[in-house]
């Protein structure tokens, strides 16, 4: 009896302990850590495969630590859940307990794959590979493949199936972003394409999806193959008034959403939250590749279906993506009165991430409205977000810098955006952050193009594409490719040609996929090399001129973009008067006014007043 009320007690301090996490109270997380482990053997939340050394459940301090390199790691401290973690994993090496072992080496994984780290030396010792036992030095990422490969065979051998789904989808989320490259680098070098392979992630996958539709569920019961989608069909019904970010007002009507009203009970909790995990990181690796629809399906599937099974945290990230979706497709007027059911349904739990995704927005913009002391105001916010400390979230410390170069952009101080972009790409480079390194090429190119330097600004542009071929970053290839077509118009009249043949070639993914924002551009740049081109005759064919830019116009007016909507009117008047259409002229040439005038003397709307 006694040892039961222990164990009741056990249980009541882990339930206390993981309280603490969701409201982020790191004292009382460990405090409630403590008292669990001084009650039970942390042998709950864990599957448990008897050591080999036959030792007892109890005192195992290696699940101690492996539960508080995880609590660490929680509350952004990278360095001591390192330092904790590679502990665990000599602890359990020497206690022969290869079940905790498996979970810690999962855990670095994890973590070298979050945070940025440029070295791993003195931090994770030498037993993790057997090449540096031979003299041969691993950068993180080759390091990082190689806990990954072994995690997964240690996995697999214990017949530890979430576990091993868990490292699958962690392989599928290491090949999204990191080109695979040789660990040995002596003896004949074949030729080889630096890529990254779609193929491997949709692999990893569907080996994850394969492996939970063969997980037997609590009560000893196979499901077999199917069972699940089978069982999810039974269980999707019609909305009944409720959509997913469904407006008060009834503006947002669409009846395309479903709900999901009830999990099956025969489907644990744990693989619900595996399947879940593997949509979210679907809608991820779509945004990557540049399918906008197939990003938005999988982030609604996840919103819908699994938000009663997972955590409140990857749930906001969902709806983060979902709103992020709005804002670039439908204006900003949606996103904000999604944010606000956002906010509401996400109260404490998530609310870092979804604050972040309202600076996002709001920097975003007013940047468009031309209000740049409220920009960098929120930029400054962003900054405050982003810790100065090595090893912390480094796509927040990429997002407050890439912010801050783009206000500065907008405010023409273009040595100073310089600067900063060429210290984050700096920074980008150090870390391994290869994906964010085309986006920053690409900005600096822009900048380049701005200040009028398009002969400097070309090889960037150019590097930018090469990052995004090698990691298959179609829609910010498509990108590249218009800002290099700019950078050819920029240079005269003769590149008018080449720079039309370039936006003619990434119109088709521009324009199935990309935003608002992103076709404005292509349809005004393809104006502008027809308008550039001698051999062109307006007279002959002026649709071919009028009819992109009146599409560039609604579309920036929806954005409110007035900088870049002014531009389309002018160029629209200027056609105009060479028809002498004057009439039409006029109204353009008005509507090119009232933008100059918003941009000149910006206006600070009542909803964009957020309590920041």
């Amino acid at each position: 009896m006694t040892g039961q009320k222990y164990g009741l007690c056990g249980n009541v301090h882990f339930l206390r302990y993981l309280n603490s996490l969701c409201h982020d109270d790191y004292f009382a997380a460990l405090e409630n850590l403590h008292r669990y482990f001084d009650y039970s053997a942390g042998t709950e939340g864990i599957d448990i495969v008897p050591p080999a050394s036959g030792c007892n459940n109890f005192g195992r301090y290696e699940i101690a630590l492996l539960f508080l390199g995880m609590m660490h790691f929680r509350f952004g401290h990278p360095k001591q859940a390192l330092e904790v973690l590679t502990e665990a994993v000599c602890v359990s090496q020497q206690q022969s307990n290869d079940t905790c072992l498996a979970f810690t080496l999962a855990a670095v994984c994890n973590m070298l794959s979050e945070i940025g780290v440029s070295s791993t030396a003195g931090i994770l010792g030498s037993s993790f590979s057997p090449l540096t036992s031979i003299g041969i030095s691993l950068s993180v990422q080759q390091q990082l493949f190689v806990l990954l490969r072994g995690s997964l065979k240690r996995a697999e051998s214990l017949k530890l199936k979430r576990l091993v789904t868990s490292n699958h989808l962690a392989k599928a989320k290491f090949d999204l972003t990191h080109v695979q490259r040789p660990l040995l680098s002596f003896g004949p070098k074949a030729s080889m394409k630096l890529k990254t392979c779609p193929i491997n992630v949709c692999k990893e996958l569907r080996l994850s999806s394969h492996l939970i539709s063969e997980f037997s569920s609590e009560s000893s019961t196979m499901t077999t193959d199917g069972a699940f989608s089978s069982v999810w069909l039974k269980n999707l019904q019609n909305p009944l008034g409720s959509v997913v970010l469904s407006q008060e007002n009834g503006s947002g009507s669409n009846t395309n959403a479903f709900q999901f009203y009830a999990q099956p009970s025969s489907i644990p909790g744990s693989v619900l939250q595996l399947i879940g995990s593997s949509y979210l990181l679907r809608a991820t690796a779509w945004e990557m590749y540049g399918s906008a629809p197939l990003a938005r399906i999988n982030a609604l599937i996840y919103a819908t279906c699994f938000t009663d099974a997972l955590s409140s945290s990857d749930s906001a990230l969902a709806y983060v993506k979902l709103i992020q979706h709005l804002a670039v497709f439908r204006g900003y007027k949606e996103a904000f009165a999604a944010i606000k059911i956002a906010e509401e349904k996400f109260l404490s739990v998530s609310k870092s991430r979804i604050l972040l995704l309202k600076l996002q927005l709001l920097h975003e913009h007013n940047l468009h409205l031309g209000n740049l002391k409220l920009a960098q105001k929120v930029c400054d916010e962003l900054g405050v977000l982003a810790s100065s400390v090595t090893g912390v979230d480094m796509e927040l410390k990429t997002e407050a810098s890439l912010r801050h170069a783009r206000t500065l952009l907008a405010a023409n101080q273009f040595s100073e955006a310089a600067a900063v972009a060429h210290s984050l790409f700096c920074m980008c480079y150090k870390f391994n952050l290869q994906v964010e390194n085309a986006t920053v090429l690409l900005l600096l190119a822009e900048i380049h193009k701005r200040s009028g330097n398009a002969v400097l600004g070309l090889p960037y542009a150019l590097a930018s594409l090469s990052f995004c071929q090698s990691f298959n970053l179609d829609l910010l290839r498509a990108s590249a490719t218009l800002t290099l077509a700019e950078l050819w118009l920029s240079l005269g009249s003769n590149h008018a040609k080449r720079a039309l043949s370039l936006i003619h070639g990434a119109f088709p993914m521009i324009l199935g996929h990309g935003g608002l924002e992103l076709c404005a551009r292509a349809y005004i740049a393809e104006a502008k090399c027809y308008l550039s081109d001698p051999s062109f005759s307006v007279f002959e064919n002026p649709e071919v001129v009028l009819d992109p830019l009146r599409q560039a116009s609604i579309e920036l007016q929806v954005l409110e973009y007035h900088e870049m909507a002014a531009e389309a009117f002018y160029l629209m008047a200027i056609v105009f008067h060479k028809l002498g259409q004057f009439e039409e002229r006029e109204e353009a040439a008005a509507s090119f006014q009232k933008h100059m005038m918003a941009l000149e003397n910006p206006q600070q709307e009542q909803r964009l007043l957020f309590n920041i």
